[in-house]
């Protein structure tokens, strides 16, 4: 007997989504609250979030990073081993950065995981003993990454794409890194730890009014202060296409990295076309990037291609890692994928596909609680529409082939691409010498520098 085919599921209903709203409040110090109560888990999380925008370190670069290292080891009223038994013996779970504070635990305990919270963060120990420890385990870091080839690449990309002076160009370096003191980290903390730009979202089984006391109780008394504003030039492309290469003669592989700058703000209505032209074009196993450079050509283990959204300027990146022999050949690859997207229309296969993934993995987050913190912060900070998330499904489903196409030609700027490639010049400079794009050439620092000698 012939077996019969079974006829394809039918598509359901395209879900509701319901998201609790938080109730708010806002301290003296500009501190502002946010509690959504959800009931469904005897647990609770706290999130403080500093919405600082970002700065310059310069000749100290990694003042920030290591402070982030030193808060939450205690805190002038307890000791560290202390503070971090008691998280023990509570099954909680709490940890700092210089851009805020994160705690999760039973919600039986949430009075004295905010009080711990608030403590860690607004008390902090810093000590020389534990700043030299951390110290010393940067340079390490550091150390160990001088030959590593994707570390360098990014470190060039970075500096090329936004220059040395901005604060998402700069690095660090030993040198800089040397350069920081214990007094730079108080400094550090005394000028960006502050309440301006402050949210602390608490989700899960609490009540608002017994919260809200709580929390005026721990945070009134964080002291109100003005961050200093600094405006940094807007970076901006290459006026033409053009190879920045860095030799690394250890390499085995090449890294390769097209990159522009772009300013998507989660607002815009290009934002949604732009995010799923992006991961048409490298967001997946069956993006055009990774079906060229790895299935047809073998050349890589992935391809990928990432886009930043947000307030500030950042990049729009198509990267891989592929064999030295072949390096012009995958910069011409992509440059073909990235002018078929803006040149195509993407099939309507491909893009539903996209969008049924995009919607299944958000319809999976939004129940989970830190998701529903992070939207209601991004709706705070983004300056996005209160029913942002109650119409992404819908919004995801309205974007059109002709929206991404038009998205790719507005960000995928092809005709302004830095290609930066480090890679082992000897094998490798011959080959792109022949694509008839202008090569410049710099050190693993980012500095311009001479063509190296091929031997």
């Amino acid at each position: 007997m012939q077996a019969q085919e079974r006829p394809q599921p039918k598509p359901g209903n395209t879900p509701v989504i319901n998201i609790k709203k938080p109730q708010t409040f806002v301290l003296a110090n500009g501190l502002k609250v946010l509690i959504v109560e959800d009931h469904k888990l005897p647990r609770v999380i706290c999130n403080l979030t500093l919405d600082n925008a970002p700065f310059a370190e310069e000749n100290k670069k990694g003042v920030d990073d290591l402070s982030s290292r030193l808060i939450g080891n205690g805190s002038k009223k307890i000791s560290k081993d202390a503070f971090n038994e008691e998280l023990d013996f509570l099954g909680a779970d709490i940890s700092f950065s210089s851009n805020g504070a994160y705690a999760s635990s039973l919600s039986k305990y949430a009075g004295r995981i905010l009080e711990l919270m608030a403590d860690g963060a607004l008390n902090p120990n810093f000590t020389q003993e534990e700043f030299d420890k951390e110290k010393a385990k940067m340079l390490e870091g550091l150390k160990a990454q001088e030959k590593s080839v994707p570390a360098i690449a990014n470190r060039v990309v970075n500096a090329l794409t936004f220059g040395k002076q901005h604060p998402s160009g700069e690095y660090t370096s030993e040198e800089t890194l040397k350069n920081v003191t214990l007094t730079d980290i108080e400094a550090n903390y005394q000028n960006y730890f502050v309440p301006e730009n402050g949210y602390l979202i608490i989700i899960g089984d609490v009540k608002y009014k017994n919260v809200k006391p709580i929390v005026e109780k721990l945070f009134g008394s964080w002291k109100k202060r003005n961050i200093p504003k600094v405006i940094y030039a807007a970076p901006e492309d290459v006026s033409y296409t053009q190879i920045n290469f860095v030799d690394v003669p250890n390499a085995v592989q090449s890294e390769i990295s097209l990159v522009n700058t772009i300013h998507l703000k989660m607002s815009d209505p290009d934002f949604f076309p732009a995010a799923i032209a992006t991961y048409i074009l490298g967001g997946d196993f069956n993006s055009y990037l990774n079906m060229n450079l790895r299935e047809e050509h073998g050349w890589t283990y992935g391809a990928n291609a990432i886009i930043g959204a947000g307030k500030y300027v950042t990049k729009m990146k198509s990267s891989s890692a592929v064999k030295s022999s072949v390096t012009d050949s995958a910069v011409v690859e992509f440059i073909k994928e990235i002018k078929r997207i803006r040149t195509e229309n993407v099939s309507d296969e491909v893009l539903k596909n996209v969008k049924a993934g995009y919607i299944g993995r958000f319809v999976m987050k939004v129940q989970q609680p830190q998701a529903v913190a992070r939207y209601a912060l991004n709706i705070e900070t983004e300056g996005l529409p209160e029913n942002f998330y109650e119409n992404y499904i819908k919004t995801i489903n309205a974007v059109t082939a002709e929206d991404v196409k038009r998205a790719a030609n507005k960000y995928f700027l092809i005709d302004n691409t830095r290609i930066v490639i480090a890679g082992k010049g000897s094998d490798v400079i011959p080959g792109l010498e022949k694509l008839k794009i202008p090569i410049f050439y710099f050190d693993k620092s980012g500095n311009p520098t001479v063509k190296p000698i091929i031997k």
